[in-house]
Parts: structure tokens; C-alpha cells; sequence
């Protein structure tokens, strides 16, 4: 094991015996270098991998915000590792797109009225009915939107999942639009579509009307846009 690598095992179990917790401060680079034997430098790459993963946030001065804190942010390490390998067609985007409709499916099944991200995803959709609206500001606003439905199922790891798939093919989507034959027609038929899959998980009279089944009506929304698109 690399000595950076002890680092790593050994914040690792610190957290599992929760003698480490979000929102704790990490030891200095000496004092780890000191407790594990390694070198400050091995301390400094370990401590580096894990704010790249998302696990500590470093800080940099003197006072409050100094230091290196535990945080909570799986999304980071995901997303970052999910963009290279589409990237490098490790990943095929239509298994993404793929996973996709599992995870949107099941969130919209089980998706709460109540859910604060409910509210949140109301405001996008008006965000998005904005007069002169970019393609890329639409499609920004539209990632937010189905992470929103998404985290409304209250399902912390499905939230994080669905942020990292989103922000993975975010460009490649972008580029979709280019070949959708008219983009003003699109972006209407979406605007629709994102109500009617809002009023259906809210139980509304109108999302009754609309088919109703939050799941059936996403799963239909996201294979109409890549249809549409061509892939």
C-alpha cells in the first residue's frame, strides 16, 4: 500500500468509528504525517485525493474557515469520475441514459408531495418558462430540475447518483439539441411534460388528467428527447 494510501485507510476508519464526523476538522499534515509515519507530503497527497472525492473541503488562511473539514458531498467524486470515462468512451452514453430511466422511474415512484425539492423544482419550472430562454440555460435548469424530483424521494444516494449521471453527459446533451429538427418545438413539448410529471407527483386534479403515473410519465419524457434527438 502507497503511503498516501494509509492516509486514505486511515480516515477511513476514523469516520467508520465516528471518531471523525462532517463538519470536523482534519489533524494538520504533520500531525497525520506524525500519527501514520509517513512523510508530509504523503499526508498532503492523501488529504488531496479525498477533497477531489468530495470527502474534505480544504480551507487556506487563519480563523474560522481555515483548515481542512470533513464534508458530505458524494456527488463531487462521482460526477468527476463518470465525466472522464464518458470521456474516454469507457462509458457509453446510452448506458447512462439507460440507468438513467431506472433511477428517474424509481424516484418518481416514490417521490414525496412534501418534499421541500418539490418547491425547488416549481420554481425551475418557471425559471424555464422565461421569454428568449437559451438552449443551454434551459437544459442547465433542466438537470436541476429532474435532481430536484429526484432528492424529493428522499433517497440520499439516488440524489447523488442522479446529480453525477446529469453532470456526466450535461455537454453531450447540449450537443444533442443541434440535431433535434426544431428547438423552440422541443423546448415546449418539455415545458409540458415537466408539468404534467410535477402535478402527478403532487396528486393534483391536472396531473390526474395527465396520465398520472409520475413514473410512466418520466420514463416516456426522457425516451422522447433522445428519440427525438436520434439516439
Amino acid at each position: 500500500m502507497r503511503n498516501h494510501e494509509l492516509v486514505l485507510s486511515w480516515i477511513e476508519a476514523e469516520l467508520a468509528a465516528g471518531r471523525l464526523a462532517v463538519g470536523q476538522r482534519l489533524p494538520g499534515e504533520r500531525a497525520v504525517a506524525e500519527q501514520l509515519n509517513v512523510s508530509r507530503a504523503s499526508a498532503r497527497e492523501g488529504i488531496r485525493v479525498l477533497e477531489a472525492m468530495g470527502v474534505v473541503r480544504a480551507g487556506v488562511g487563519s480563523g474560522p474557515g481555515a483548515g481542512t473539514v470533513i464534508t458530505a458531498n458524494p456527488a463531487l467524486a462521482l460526477g468527476s469520475a463518470l465525466r472522464f470515462h464518458v470521456a474516454s468512451s469507457h462509458l457509453p452514453v446510452e448506458d447512462i441514459v439507460q440507468t438513467r430511466l431506472l433511477l428517474e422511474t424509481w424516484a418518481a415512484g416514490h417521490a414525496r408531495a412534501a418534499a421541500p425539492s418539490m418547491a425547488t423544482a416549481a420554481a425551475l419550472l418557471d425559471e424555464m418558462d422565461a421569454p428568449g430562454l437559451a438552449a443551454a440555460e434551459f437544459l442547465r435548469l433542466d438537470a436541476l430540475f429532474h435532481v430536484a424530483l429526484a432528492e424529493a424521494a428522499g433517497n440520499v444516494l439516488i440524489g447523488a447518483m442522479m446529480s453525477s449521471l446529469r453532470g456526466s453527459i450535461e455537454t453531450y446533451t447540449q450537443q444533442l439539441t443541434s440535431r433535434l429538427p426544431d428547438w423552440n418545438t422541443t423546448a415546449a413539448r418539455l415545458r409540458s411534460e415537466h408539468r404534467a410529471i410535477h402535478q402527478a407527483i403532487r396528486g393534483d386534479d391536472d396531473g390526474a388528467r395527465l396520465g398520472g403515473d409520475p413514473a410512466a410519465l418520466i420514463a416516456a419524457h426522457i425516451e422522447g428527447f433522445y428519440r427525438e434527438a436520434g439516439l
